[in-house]
C-alpha cells in the first residue's frame, strides 16, 4: 500500500495537468526511497521502476500498459488488470500474500537504487530513444516547468558548464 503522502503529491501532478507518467514517478520515488532506508530490496532497477508502476496504476493513475513488444504478454495483462482494479477503490491485499511479497522482496539486494545504478538505467533507456524524441522531451519539459523551475533549471546548467 503506497504511503499518503504519495498519493497526495501524485494527486497534485494530476491537477496541475501533469502526464500520468509524471504522477506515477511519485510512486517510484517511494519504491527507490524504501530500497535505500532498507525496507526491501530490488532485484533490478528495472523491477523497483516496475513495482512503482504497478502502485501506481493500483493507486488510480490512469498509466496505460506498455505497447505491444515493449513488454511481454504477461506484464500487459497484469497492467490492464491493475487499471481495472483501480475503478474499485484501493483494496488491501490479504496479510498472507502481503507478508509473502514482502519476504520476498526483503531477500533482495539493495544496490538497485544507488545513484550509479540508477543513472546507468537511465542512460540506458535514452539510448534506445531517438535524438528526435529526446529533443521533444526536452521542449516540453521547457515549455510545461514554468518560469521558476526553468531559471532554477538554467543556473544550474551554468553551474554544470563552469565545473565542466
Amino acid at each position: 500500500m503506497p504511503k499518503q503522502s504519495t498519493i497526495k503529491r501524485a494527486r497534485r501532478d494530476k491537477k496541475e495537468g501533469k502526464a500520468p507518467s509524471t504522477q506515477a514517478g511519485e510512486f517510484v520515488r517511494e519504491v527507490i526511497d524504501d530500497i535505500r532506508e532498507g525496507k526491501h530490496g530490488a532485484r533490478s532497477t528495472k523491477q523497483a521502476i516496475a513495482i512503482g508502476l504497478s502502485m501506481a496504476r493500483r493507486a488510480g493513475v490512469k498509466l496505460p500498459p506498455p505497447e505491444k513488444g515493449k513488454a511481454s504478454d504477461k506484464v500487459r495483462k497484469q497492467a490492464k488488470r491493475e487499471l481495472k482494479r483501480a475503478e474499485h477503490g484501493p483494496v488491501k491485499p490479504s496479510p498472507k500474500r502481503a507478508r509473502a511479497s514482502r519476504r520476498a522482496l526483503e531477500r533482495e539486494g539493495h544496490s538497485a537504487a544507488s545513484s550509479a545504478a540508477l543513472s546507468r538505467h537511465t542512460k540506458q533507456a535514452a539510448k534506445k530513444r531517438t535524438a528526435k524524441d529526446r529533443s521533444a522531451a526536452a521542449k516540453k519539459a521547457a515549455r510545461t516547468k514554468g518560469p521558476a523551475k526553468r531559471s532554477a533549471a538554467a543556473k544550474k546548467a551554468a553551474r554544470t558548464r563552469a565545473r565542466g
